[in-house]
C-alpha cells in the first residue's frame, strides 16, 4: 500500500485522545513511506493527520472542490493540492489515487464517505482495504449497527470483514497491509425462484 486516502472530521472533537491519534496515525504513515490522500483542509483532525504526514517528510495530496469552501479552510502547504469541480468528483478522485481508505472520528461527511466506500467493496468495484480507527470506542455504535444488520437478514456475515476496526493506529496499517477481500463481498445473495 503507498497512498492511503483518510476521512475525517473537520473538527477536533472534544477529546485530546482524537487528534493524538490522527497525530500518530501520520507520523506512522510517513515512517511507512505511505502518502496521505485526504480532502485538502488545515482544519480539525484532516489538519493534523496531514501535518504529521508533512513533518515527517511524507507526501499529502489535498483534494478539494472549487468554491466549496472557505479558502482559509484550505491546507497551503501540501505536496499537491487539486481542485475539482463538486464533491461526486473529489470523492472518485480521492479513491482512484489511493490502494486503501481509513476513517478516523467524525460527522455526517466522514460517515458517508466511510460508507460509501464499504458499498463499494460490497459490491466488488473495489477490493481495497476499508480501515477505521476506533478511537476510544467512537466506532462502537456502527460495529453494533453491523451486526444488527447481518441479524435481520440485510447483509451477509462475510461482510463484515470488509472493514477492519482498530484501536492502535499501528496495527490497523498492518491489518491493512496483509488484507485480503472477502471471497462473497461482491456476490448478491440468491433470488427466489
Amino acid at each position: 500500500m503507498n497512498k492511503i486516502c483518510v476521512f475525517a472530521g473537520s473538527n477536533a472533537g472534544v477529546s485530546p485522545e482524537y487528534g493524538q491519534a490522527a497525530t500518530q496515525l501520520g507520523q506512522l504513515m510517513a515512517a511507512k513511506g505511505m502518502e496521505l490522500v485526504y480532502g485538502g483542509s488545515r482544519i480539525g483532525l484532516m489538519g493534523l493527520v496531514a501535518d504529521a504526514v508533512l513533518a515527517n517528510g511524507g507526501r499529502v495530496t489535498g483534494v478539494m472542490p472549487r468554491g466549496l469552501f472557505i479558502g482559509e479552510m484550505a491546507h497551503k502547504g501540501l505536496t499537491e493540492f487539486i481542485e475539482v469541480g463538486n464533491m461526486h468528483e473529489r470523492k472518485a478522485l480521492m479513491s482512484e489515487l489511493s490502494d486503501g481508505y481509513i476513517a478516523l472520528p467524525g460527522g455526517l461527511g466522514t460517515f458517508e464517505e466511510l460508507f460509501e466506500v464499504a458499498s463499494w467493496a460490497q459490491l466488488g468495484i473495489h477490493k481495497k482495504p476499508v480501515g477505521i480507527l476506533n478511537v476510544k470506542g467512537f466506532y462502537q455504535p456502527i460495529a453494533e449497527m453491523l451486526r444488527q444488520t447481518v441479524s435481520a437478514g440485510f447483509m451477509r456475515d462475510t461482510n463484515l470483514g470488509l472493514m477492519l476496526f482498530e484501536e492502535s493506529p499501528s496495527v490497523l496499517l498492518d491489518r491493512m497491509a496483509a488484507y485480503t477481500a472477502p471471497e462473497q463481498a461482491n456476490k448478491w445473495a440468491e433470488l427466489p425462484k
